[in-house]
């Protein structure tokens, strides 16, 4: 392939490198350009455009994604459509996605153009969630390197989906005076909430002392009625001879290990009796969030039989979290409040624009009147009103009368000084202002009046049940709207956006999984012209003056 500038008497049916402006017509990198498109680059002054040149056995982009796409034989999973040079895989079936190292390593040695990126092996997916990405780097590729790459990418094992298979679980509680009972209820309402990921019920609960033969008799008893039995101690196991294990051994059961190397989790216990699964669950497992309980159950949820050797290999990538209480911490920062659903989640609010479609006669959208109550007030006390633990409220245009309809409310402004720039910098100095171990950040744009504090709560939920590894989107039906969630991990990426973009950039970046959730005609309702605002049932700032308002 030849790439670089030509004059454009000689651009015609190459390769365009580089996206174009032309006025009202774009571009796009990738495009073979044609004598009309070259008339246009022209009228706009330049004498040269940036192009590829294919040679005979080169293979584009797109069509090289593609058939490796048509060569990858993963079960339980499916390609999109070809895409500057990208073709996005994803699950057809909620399992565990399972790759094996090795042969993506090959994969990808045989030419640094050509790649494969994946998620972590044994990572828990959801149905149409993405697992895996092929990129073309450059416009095109040698076909020699390609046929090795489809060879590589069809080998057996490279990375496959293993469907999760509804089971029948057994709880058994052990009690003790110091575990109140509202813990224990909780704790069933969890395990009931991670069992139907799968498709999987809890259907008994039995709670006996904390006694190694009370313990065994439930175990006798379950392992002719269930296809899986989880215990809860109410005292963290501390010995191989401590009471699940010794249980275990006393139903005539193998225990299997005791302690596995990730963090929290350290205390799991796993056995089997008659073929039947235990696990001796840790007590951090009565929190929703991510931990070593979670990669056993779902190893064996996905038909999977864990060894003491698979838990053994664990290490790498099992700390999980900061410990607050450990000397010197690496990352010290206060405790975030916790929200309703269990997941912390900040809400970002974007006031900061001019709405410059609004004109200079209706005044600023945020500051129309709905239900005699601004705009902008109105959107703090949906988010306020939310399971979201904190607000943050980027200001900008009108600043100080933006913050004087938000005087009295519980949230943080942060005023953006260079929000003329566009909504990066609004979304970055949100960010920003989040306090404490946030997991998640709800960007809320400022105008959009019908949503509600339910809605938000829809959201919020849906990214606790995926313990804070996705994206998060709201819909209305088949067309993606506002808010969105953005998860922890994706801030440092946000803080490497520039110009008039938000979130949106992260998503079609394909770098996260992207869960939509239904809300209805709220997610794309917003009002940025005089015309919405009365729509809406609201009232534009200046006509609220002529009302005295």
């Amino acid at each position: 392939m030849q790439f670089g500038p030509v004059e454009l008497s000689e651009a015609e049916g190459a390769v365009l490198a580089h996206s174009l402006s032309l006025g009202s017509v774009r571009l796009k990198k990738g495009h073979v350009l044609t004598a009309d498109d070259l008339k246009l680059i022209g009228q706009g002054g330049a004498g040269t455009v940036i192009v590829a040149r294919l040679d005979e056995n080169d293979v584009g982009e797109n069509a090289a994604a593609e058939a490796l796409a048509q060569a990858f034989t993963g079960a339980n999973i499916r390609a999109a459509n070809a895409s500057t040079g990208r073709v996005n895989l994803h699950a057809t079936r909620a399992g565990l996605f399972v790759a094996e190292r090795r042969l993506v390593d090959d994969f990808n040695a045989i030419d640094p153009s050509i790649t494969f990126a994946c998620l972590a092996d044994h990572s828990t997916v959801q149905a149409d969630e993405m697992v895996a990405t092929i990129k073309i780097i450059p416009l095109a590729v040698p076909g020699t390197s390609l046929d090795r790459a489809k060879a590589a990418i069809s080998a057996t094992g490279l990375a496959h989906v293993l469907p999760f298979r509804p089971v029948r679980a057994g709880l058994i509680s052990t009690t003790l005076p110091t575990l109140k009972a509202s813990v224990m209820d909780k704790t069933r309402r969890r395990l009931e909430a991670r069992l139907a990921l799968s498709g999987s019920s809890l259907v008994e609960e039995s709670r006996v002392a904390h006694d190694a033969d009370a313990v065994a008799a439930q175990i006798v008893r379950m392992a002719g009625m269930h296809e899986l039995i989880i215990v809860f101690g109410a005292s963290a196991v501390t010995d191989p001879g401590d009471v699940i294990p010794a249980a275990i051994r006393k139903a005539g059961g193998t225990v299997e290990r005791v302690g596995m190397p990730v963090d929290p989790g350290n205390l799991l216990v796993l056995g089997s009796l008659g073929g039947i699964p235990l696990i001796g669950a840790p007590g951090c497992a009565r929190s929703p969030k991510e931990n070593g309980f979670d990669w056993v159950l779902a190893r064996i949820l996905a038909g999977e039989t864990p060894t003491s050797a698979d838990i053994a290999g664990m290490g790498v990538g099992g700390l999980l979290k900061e410990i607050a209480t450990r000397p010197q911490p690496r990352q010290p920062v206060p405790a975030a409040k916790k929200s309703k659903t269990g997941a912390s989640v900040g809400v970002v609010l974007l006031a900061a624009g001019r709405a410059s479609r609004m004109g200079d006669q209706a005044g600023h959208k945020l500051l129309a009147d709905f239900d005699g109550e601004p705009l902008i007030r109105r959107m703090a006390g949906t988010a306020l009103s939310s399971a979201a633990c904190q607000t943050v409220v980027v200001t900008g245009h009108r600043n100080a009368d933006i913050a004087a309809r938000l005087d009295g409310l519980d949230v943080r402004q942060v005023h953006n000084a260079a929000y003329e720039t566009g909504m990066a910098s609004s979304l970055k100095a949100g960010l920003s202002e989040l306090t404490g171990e946030v997991e998640g950040a709800l960007v809320l744009l400022g105008d959009m009046p019908a949503l509600t504090p339910a809605h938000l709560d829809r959201l919020i939920e849906a990214f606790s049940q995926r313990r804070g590894k996705a994206i998060v989107r709201a819909c209305d039906g088949e067309r993606r709207g506002n808010p969105v969630i953005l998860p922890r991990p994706a801030f440092a990426e946000a803080m490497q956006l520039s110009g008039d973009v938000g979130a949106r950039a992260l998503i079609e970046s394909g770098s996260w999984p992207v869960v939509d959730v239904e809300i209805g005609s709220a997610a794309r309702l917003d009002v940025d012209t005089p015309e919405a605002v009365r729509a809406a049932g609201g009232v534009t700032e200046r006509e609220g003056r002529a009302d005295g308002q």
